[in-house]
């Protein structure tokens, strides 16, 4: 059927973008397909649901179809769209950034948790976010910690670049300082904390991850060695000689890297070791703390 013989409801466009992506096995079909299908036609996702039947143009349509095709093939949502939420802002994604996810807000709750029980959130704190990607972690920080200054490193100067731009993005690009290198290397000691998403699958993983995964975000992003952990044992060490006097580290983690990561931890000479689950009761994130100088 062509086109213009199409009904071009928005609420029908829907449904037939849905019963595409559930024919092809996607398990989110109803939410992607009202995220795709609105944004193709420039209104909120929300616009489907309760104007179902505004009319949606011709290059609407057409894109709409593009976007349903993409995500038929595996293409994840974030990357067709080229956003992704996070924290409650709209992120800006690119070739060189991992998408990130939901579980990496259990990362800067365990931060701003610290930071509450410590010094509050007013306190000027200074802090670095290790391969920081997208941004999403040290940005978030920075909504929430309005007089802290964030030095965000990657070694990736694309993502360098999407990094800068979300920080603009979402009006704290006066505090976040972009510094391309490797994690912590060309950092001046005396910071009140460190924070990182590194990577942590293994190479023996690969095959376990999902399509959405595997092909679309930065394998640079993804894997550490062997057994996922090359990383930590680059950060960790990198660590105690940038931390003040027991200010801490916080690191996500694979859900069963808990007990191998607090060990490196404490290998390196950071004490008090702290693991965090996230809403799923998996391990998601280890503190250690640099006690002794």
């Amino acid at each position: 059927m062509s086109s213009n013989a199409r009904d071009r409801r928005i609420g029908t466009v829907c449904r037939e973008a849905r019963a595409r992506l559930a024919a092809a096995g996607v398990e989110t079909a109803t939410l992607d397909a009202r995220l795709l299908v609105a944004a193709a036609a420039g209104v909120e996702p929300v616009v489907p649901l309760t104007d179902p039947d505004r009319e949606v143009t011709e290059a609407a349509l057409a894109l709409a179809d593009s976007h349903i095709a993409r995500r038929v093939a595996g293409e994840p949502v974030g990357r067709i769209l080229g956003l992704r939420e996070f924290w409650g802002m709209t992120f800006a994604l690119s070739r060189e950034v991992l998408e990130p996810r939901p579980d990496t807000e259990r990362l800067v709750e365990a931060v701003l948790d610290w930071c509450d029980e410590r010094k509050g959130r007013e306190h000027p704190y200074r802090f670095a976010d290790l391969g920081t990607g997208s941004g999403a972690i040290a940005i978030a920080l920075l909504s929430e910690l309005p007089s802290a200054v964030a030095v965000a490193t990657d070694m990736a100067p694309g993502a360098l670049l999407t990094a800068r731009d979300n920080a603009v993005r979402n009006g704290v690009g006066d505090r976040f300082l972009p510094c391309l290198g490797d994690f912590a290397s060309m950092l001046a000691p005396g910071m009140d904390f460190l924070v990182s998403n590194p990577p942590y699958i293994s190479l023996t993983e690969e095959a376990q991850l999902s399509r959405e995964v595997r092909e679309h975000d930065p394998r640079a992003a993804l894997f550490a060695g062997e057994d996922g952990l090359d990383a930590y044992r680059m950060i960790l060490p990198q660590a105690k000689t940038l931390l003040a006097r027991f200010a801490p580290l916080f690191l996500e983690i694979g859900a069963s890297q808990a007990i191998a990561v607090s060990q490196l931890a404490k290998t390196a000479g950071l004490e008090d070791v702290q693991v965090f689950q996230d809403l799923a009761g998996q391990d998601r994130v280890v503190r250690a703390a640099c006690v002794a100088k």
